[in-house]
């Protein structure tokens, strides 16, 4: 998905061989808050890839707006290293988007094929075994496998890899699409046991979600999510009603925020297969872009020769962790929704300062250290870098 096509992309552009495979279909939609904050969108921008969102009639947020007690912050998306706005595409969107651009970086890309296995040589893994869509088993060897195949990553349990930490709480969360809804950007209700958020995105439509414990959730849906809303912000329930509500809607049952090992002998993880915080946060597509980033180009120094591959994967998982950690143990507090309007706004103010210095930290990375957008010469001779699974 995101950071697997995003990690595929990178790393072709680095002129390696890459082959992406996915157990369904990467064009699919899929459960998302479809958020992209700061760090994302220049990101985006920087890849080449921007214009495809808004090209795609995807609307610019210019400002969030944060509800907690009896407080109503508006903050202005102010021009920033070439951003000036946030967008929240939907899967069906930027999921195809990412995996053009990877095909035309030279990405060699098997959907319906799912990864069973890793292939370990010496205690080096050397690639995986899968099972295609014709049901045949296949031998896939590599350089490195990257297993970028969410929470439950195969890779990951295959590989051994250990968690550094866990989260103390995980929230549930139900969302819809809703049609004709007045939007102001992006808009943010924190109240114990009744957040919630709209996030305009495509079509003229809004992707509406609440979040509690797993018991008020239950098995979601229209009224559930109204119920929510209004107990944290009835002027915004009152303007669900005066639009036109989803058919279905979609539930996560919540599971609990995880730092997972990052790299091992022939082996990294990124996305959700690594590091994963509660949705709440609408960070996870942030998260997974940022990472991408950082392993590609971890990558591409260690297989390009200008460092030991091991070493070079090393300072991947301690950057990743240094800005992980923090926003970690804030998102997992809010998680708990065991908080009060006081403690609530010192939490948002320090993850805001948090995703300032994180965006300040992508800008700051060399652009040539993504490659070119030119695809890799045809017939070269080296052997897959990286296989990504989901």
């Amino acid at each position: 998905r995101a950071a697997g096509a995003a990690t595929a992309l990178l790393l072709a552009r680095r002129g390696l061989q890459v082959l992406l495979v996915d157990q369904g279909r990467l064009s699919s939609d899929t459960l998302s808050t479809h958020a992209l904050m700061r760090g994302a969108v220049l990101q985006l921008h920087r890849w080449g890839l921007l214009d495809g969102i808004v090209a795609a009639g995807t609307p610019a947020v210019k400002q969030t707006t944060f509800r907690y007690g009896e407080e109503k912050l508006r903050i202005a998306v102010k021009p920033s290293n070439g951003v000036d706005s946030l967008y929240a595409p939907r899967r069906t969107v930027l999921d195809p988007l990412l995996l053009r651009a990877a095909v035309e970086a030279g990405v060699d890309v098997r959907e319906q094929t799912a990864v069973t296995h890793v292939i370990t040589h010496d205690g080096r893994v050397v690639g995986v075994r899968a099972i295609a869509a014709s049901v045949r088993p296949v031998e896939l060897r590599a350089s490195l496998v990257i297993g970028a195949d969410g929470v439950r990553s195969t890779v990951a349990r295959a590989v051994g890899a250990r968690v550094i930490r866990v989260g103390d709480h995980a929230s549930a969360a139900s969302y819809g699409y809703w049609s004709d809804l007045d939007t102001d950007g992006y808009e943010w209700t924190f109240r114990a046991n009744a957040c919630s958020g709209i996030i305009p995105t495509n079509d003229g439509q809004a992707c509406v979600f609440a979040s509690a414990p797993a018991a008020r959730v239950g098995r979601g849906g229209v009224a559930l999510i109204e119920d929510i809303v209004g107990a944290g912000a009835p002027d915004i329930a009152e303007r669900l009603r005066a639009a036109t509500p989803p058919r279905g809607t979609r539930t996560w049952h919540g599971h609990a925020g995880y730092i997972r090992q990052a790299h091992g002998r022939g082996w990294a993880l990124v996305g959700d297969a690594g590091y994963y915080k509660d949705p709440l946060s609408a960070h996870g597509l942030t998260d997974a872009f940022r990472d991408a980033e950082l392993l590609a180009r971890a990558v591409g120094d260690g297989l390009g020769g200008t460092t030991a591959l091991d070493a070079s994967l090393a300072r991947y998982q301690a950057v990743r962790d240094r800005l992980s950690a923090p926003l970690f143990d804030i998102v997992d507090r809010i998680a708990s929704h065991r908080w009060d309007d006081v403690e609530i706004a010192g939490l948002l103010r320090h993850m805001s300062s948090l995703l300032t210095d994180e965006a300040d930290v992508l800008a700051s990375l060399d652009p040539s250290g993504i490659g070119s957008a030119v695809p890799p010469v045809a017939g070269s001779a080296v052997p897959p870098a990286a296989g990504t699974a989901r």
